[in-house]
């Protein structure tokens, strides 16, 4: 089939739609093998740590805020159109929230409901990107933003790993900023590495960031993809970015902090200090509706608003965290603790790393290759599985260490 689309390209699909096709997301086959893998072999019996889907139900207020919608709102006030920005009222009451979590001074006009953190990135892309326009990223990173950069033409940047601390590389980032450079995306909590960039990294990135736009005359919009927000272990606060940087904009989803995967659902927060603040606030709204979104989805967005004190069972994902990350420690494996997200990356005992995760299928163990993250050498552990998972895949893991002579 692949070797169809390349001869026939020019007949069929987009030139562009070709490749993204031949390089189709490597954590969604996994996914894809793992589910016929569980058929084969019973779901039992394999260990997929490939994919970060939540595996904690959503709070029981989601639940019953559903109910209360559907009793109590006109079908045809709930189910119908509004604004291309959200409800008003939703907005408002996630502003007000906002700020009481973090002394922002926010109103509704400030937020713009989005198709998840993912449909929020596409809306401040198409927003901000003309043709050729960089952005810039902090590998390890999501590979998604790849896509979303080219969906508008634009060109991704990429900072190489700070493989000691995974914190970003800020010398790096420096020298890669240029005349072109529009926006610079962060992950913190990040996917792959749980890593929370810690505050001195986010002033120390902010001062690069005026200082370029001073030397440049240009403005650098730092975008913080933030779906992991709330999961954090021992105590560890994540910077809000708005505090620290006048041209940061927030991308959220409660995908992860209400387990709501597929139901999204987020938003973007593009505050007023932003440059061209009217402007791009307008232009996202209008993007929201012509990328064919029209607007999030209804009845979602009045759940989420009567769930903004509401917790997923984060404790649960520490206790697989401790599980996995000790587990492999005892058998030698290298691997940094995560602060936050349900990921553990985890130092390859081999430089190919995709070696490594092939040998691990034949213990029906599924692990996801760095370099899908831009990070070659290392291999992403999905700890959002049940606990008996990671109890179970201990003795595959303790084979791979063995065989590969992990000390």
């Amino acid at each position: 089939m692949k070797d169809y689309i390349e001869r026939k390209s020019n007949n069929m699909i987009a030139d562009k739609m070709v490749n993204l096709v031949k390089n189709s997301s490597a954590i969604r086959a996994m996914f894809e093998e793992g589910k016929i893998m569980a058929a084969k072999y019973g779901a039992e019996n394999v260990y997929d740590f490939s994919l970060g889907n939540p595996n904690v139900p959503a709070p029981a207020e989601v639940k019953q805020a559903v109910y209360e919608e559907l009793e109590k709102e006109d079908p045809v006030v709930l189910h119908g159109y509004m604004n291309n920005s959200g409800y008003e009222d939703v907005r408002g009451a996630i502003a007000a929230s906002i700020n009481k979590r973090f002394g922002t001074s926010f109103g509704e006009q400030n937020i713009i409901m989005t198709v998840g953190a993912a449909g929020g990135l596409n809306v401040i892309l198409k927003t901000l990107l003309n043709p050729e326009d960089e952005v810039i990223v902090i590998a390890p990173y999501f590979g998604e933003y790849n896509s979303y950069v080219s969906n508008y033409d634009g060109k991704i940047v990429v900072v190489s790993p700070n493989t000691e601390t995974f914190q970003p590389n800020l010398e790096e980032l420096e020298q890669k900023i240029t005349a072109k450079t529009k926006a610079v995306i962060i992950n913190s909590p990040n996917n792959p590495t749980g890593v929370v960039y810690s505050e001195d990294t986010i002033k120390k990135m902010a001062d690069i960031l005026r200082g370029k736009e001073k030397e440049l005359g240009t403005d650098i919009y730092l975008i913080s993809d933030e779906p992991y927000r709330e999961l954090v272990y021992d105590g560890i606060e994540v910077p809000y970015l708005t505090k620290y940087y006048e041209n940061a904009i927030i991308g959220y989803s409660y995908s992860k902090s209400l387990s709501l995967p597929g139901e999204r659902i987020g938003y973007l927060v593009i505050p007023d200090e932003v440059s061209d603040a009217e402007d791009v606030i307008a232009a996202a709204n209008v993007a929201t509706r012509i990328l064919g979104y029209v607007n999030a989805p209804s009845l979602m967005q009045k759940v989420v608003a009567k769930c903004l004190d509401a917790k997923v069972d984060v404790p649960f994902y520490n206790r697989n965290r401790e599980a996995l990350y000790n587990g492999l420690k005892e058998l030698g494996f290298e691997c940094i603790k995560p602060e936050g997200a349900f990921y553990l990356f985890v130092k390859s005992p081999v430089e190919d790393e995709k070696a490594f995760c092939a040998a691990a299928k034949k213990h029906n163990i599924l692990i996801v290759p760095g370099s899908s993250f831009a990070c070659p050498g290392y291999v992403r552990i999905a700890y959002c599985v049940s606990y008996e998972t990671i109890m179970n895949s201990m003795p595959g893991f303790k084979a791979l260490a063995e065989e590969f002579q992990v000390k």
